[in-house]
């Protein structure tokens, strides 16, 4: 061990008397996979008996709801305000602890966010009267998404009720009572979950705190419905019992809020009253969409460890960290003695093994969180947690990748994430797996979309390496014909060929600076980008595009991001037509790389392919720094500039020294229609079935290699 990286992260620690086998944590998260009763099912068990199995040293249950179903903000939320809710968290904490790992309770009531109240018509208990802010979250929603946006938000005027000392008498007795019956249950600890703007944290935030008693004004007042909540959790649990809080190290976008110095002296009081560790978040008041990635799920690295940083520095007891931290990083804290623990929270959706993997010093291994938001995004819609890269998160129970009866010959076409994914665990099932890939890369689409966003190329080298490193017979610059695949006598094919991506019919749309998403995506990922280059390159251009190696660049994302710094076939006037994932992605991209870019989308509503919070953020960016038209109709494409029609039916104009197609992609099963009736059972996957991107590709990829 002394010679592995991450030793201090997989060091044992304590959280009071409580002994944890390594220093990683999975944060508390709302996954919506309790029952609709607020019960633990097999669903959620299972769930948390996958991340213990991975090797973490403690599993914190996310947002369990105190007051359930009063004050609650899903519609499967897990209860813990009756004794009937005890035997399903018995029967979860002895399967976590079956796996060497210890379980603990978030303790939770939503305040003035508990939108299934407001959806119920109850009243929301607030510490006083909440102040207006504007927000354009909604915006940017369907109006299928805002059919089933949280709790009816924007339907039904909300019933407040500003707390009065029975109230504050009735909620300490609510956490007390549900902290008993976590320990009746068997499990190992409770966190009070005192950030987020929930009831706890509203007390504390002298923004949002505006009460002229005992309750409200300075410091040691807000924090009194804390620190007495905590009092009543030891008294009835019994002083050994470990229990600790989670605090806001700051609310951002809020005049008047909490400072890190309050989170600092919040700290201070709570360890004075007995907590056994802080645990540290943040909070944004959502006033656009892109907040939210400022906190509470931030979207830079490492975003809230300077608070953990401040937190720690005048306690004795342990700080728990989060925010988007790499274990790596982790490491390097806490051997730097910044924090104590690290809460990771999607990545542990990506991949629960995480930490055996580190133990083992595989890295490499882990499959990484591309931070597509397709996790949290659920949750706004009323929907149970999912994970773009993991098929089997939220479906440990019922789905697993178990050994072939009878091992077969397996022949995949295409070599994009559905392709890659659905060879990789065939042959982790004992099948014989051959990968048949037109191009002379693995990747496919994934290539492009790791050039169009960086963090999906962790998930191509990713797949590739895991590919590689399977007994899987890889053939690149093979074309899928009847007479190849015959040749290879396979028992079963799964046909991942991908979409096909056809030029719209619009007026000069044929021209060299007119590129359709396909040809750029084969210029750049070599397959057969040679014909691409005589057709759309000049002779100078196709002397830089050789010289610049791009033909011949290694199957890391990474390494096409850094050369597309250097060069691409695009003029500094870009217009992208069409504003989906596709082209909106491209545009975040080339405003990177110094282009000005207009999109020109034909809906009213752009990116819906994109899940709800990664949506917010891309069209900001957008819109901050190029230029977005929706309900744009195209009509023709000049030398240097694009035509369209607005809304009204006017005819507008936009310059473009190039233009990007990024509209017409539509499912393409030739491959599959050509290999049928061959005598071998040929499954479709991915784009080649329907157009659903990467998580779709990978979850179909996922299911075939399971069931083949």
């Amino acid at each position: 061990m002394s010679d592995n990286p991450y030793a201090k992260l997989l060091e044992p620690g304590r959280i009071g008397g409580l002994g944890l086998r390594n220093r990683i944590v999975m944060a508390p998260m709302g996954s919506n996979f309790a029952e609709s009763d607020g019960h633990c099912g097999e669903r959620i068990q299972a769930y948390y008996e996958a991340r213990a199995r991975g090797g973490a040293g403690l599993l914190t249950m996310g947002v369990c709801a105190v007051a359930f179903p009063a004050g609650t903000a899903e519609p499967f939320q897990v209860g813990v305000s009756r004794d009937d809710f005890i035997p399903g968290l018995a029967a979860l904490a002895q399967r976590v602890h079956a796996q060497g790992a210890k379980i603990a309770m978030q303790l939770q009531h939503a305040g003035k966010t508990a939108t299934r109240d407001l959806a119920a018509g109850r009243e929301l208990w607030v510490p006083s009267i909440p102040q207006r802010s504007a927000t354009d979250m909604l915006e940017a929603l369907t109006d299928e998404e805002m059919a089933n946006f949280v709790g009816g938000l924007g339907k039904t005027r909300p019933r407040l009720r500003v707390m009065d000392r029975a109230d504050i008498a009735q909620m300490v007795e609510y956490f007390a009572a549900a902290a008993a019956r976590a320990q009746a249950a068997g499990f190992d600890g409770v966190e009070l979950h005192a950030a987020h703007t929930y009831i706890l944290a509203g007390f504390l935030s002298p923004y949002h705190n505006r009460r002229d008693d005992e309750y409200g004004g300075p410091l040691e007042n807000r924090a009194r419905l804390l620190l007495e909540t905590l009092a009543a959790v030891k008294s009835r649990c019994g002083a050994d019992f470990p229990v600790w809080v989670r605090l806001d190290g700051e609310e951002l976008r809020t005049a008047g809020g909490i400072t890190p110095a309050d989170a600092a002296a919040t700290a201070r009081l709570c360890e004075a009253a007995g907590a056994d560790a802080i645990s540290v978040s943040a909070y944004a008041t959502i006033t656009t969409g892109t907040a939210f990635t400022e906190a509470p799920l931030v979207h830079r690295p490492r975003g809230f460890v300077a608070y953990a940083e401040t937190v720690r520095s005048g306690l004795g007891i342990p700080v728990i960290a989060a925010g988007r931290i790499e274990p790596e990083a982790a490491a390097a804290d806490i051997a730097a003695g910044r924090y104590d623990f690290v809460a990771l929270a999607r990545k542990l959706l990506a991949d629960p093994e995480i930490p055996i993997k580190l133990a083992a010093n595989r890295p490499q291994d882990i499959r990484p969180c591309i931070y597509c938001y397709a996790c949290v995004s659920q949750i706004f819609i009323n929907e149970r947690v999912k994970c773009a890269v993991n098929a089997l998160t939220g479906h440990e129970f019922e789905a697993a990748i178990v050994p072939a009866g009878v091992p077969r010959h397996v022949v995949v076409v295409g070599g994009g994430p559905g392709g890659m994914e659905a060879a990789r665990v065939a042959a982790l099932r004992g099948h014989r797996v051959t990968l048949v890939e037109r191009s002379d890369r693995l990747g496919g689409t994934l290539f492009f979309a790791a050039l169009a966003y960086a963090e999906n190329g962790r998930l191509l080298d990713h797949l590739v390496a895991q590919v590689r490193s399977l007994p899987i017979e890889i053939r690149l610059g093979t074309a899928a014909t009847p007479e190849a695949i015959a040749a290879l006598h396979p028992d079963a094919v799964i046909v991942a060929s991908g979409a096909r991506r056809a030029a719209p019919p619009i007026a000069g749309a044929d021209q060299s600076h007119v590129w359709s998403g396909d040809e750029l995506r084969r210029l750049m990922t070599g397959d057969r980008a040679d014909e691409i280059a005589r057709a759309k390159l000049n002779l100078a251009e196709r002397a830089l595009f050789k010289a610049g190696g791009l033909l011949r660049v290694t199957d890391s994302g990474q390494a096409l991001q850094s050369l597309s710094k250097l060069w691409m076939p695009l003029g500094r006037r870009v217009a992208i037509v069409g504003g989906g994932l596709v082209g909106l992605e491209l545009a975040e991209f080339l405003i990177e790389r110094g282009r000005e870019v207009t999109v020109l989308e034909p809906s009213a509503k752009p990116g819906r392919e994109l899940s709800i919070v990664r949506r917010w953020r891309v069209l900001e960016a957008v819109r901050a720094h190029g230029t977005l038209h929706v309900n744009a109709q195209v009509s023709a494409i000049g030398r240097d500039e694009v035509r369209w029609r607005d809304a009204s039916g006017t005819e507008q104009r936009c310059g473009a020294d190039s233009v990007v197609l990024a509209i017409g992609a539509e499912a393409d099963d030739s491959v599959a229609l050509a290999l049928e009736g061959r005598g071998w059972p040929v499954r479709r996957v991915g784009d080649c079935a329907a157009v659903h991107y990467i998580e779709g590709a990978m979850h179909e990829g996922h299911r075939a290699g399971r069931e083949v």
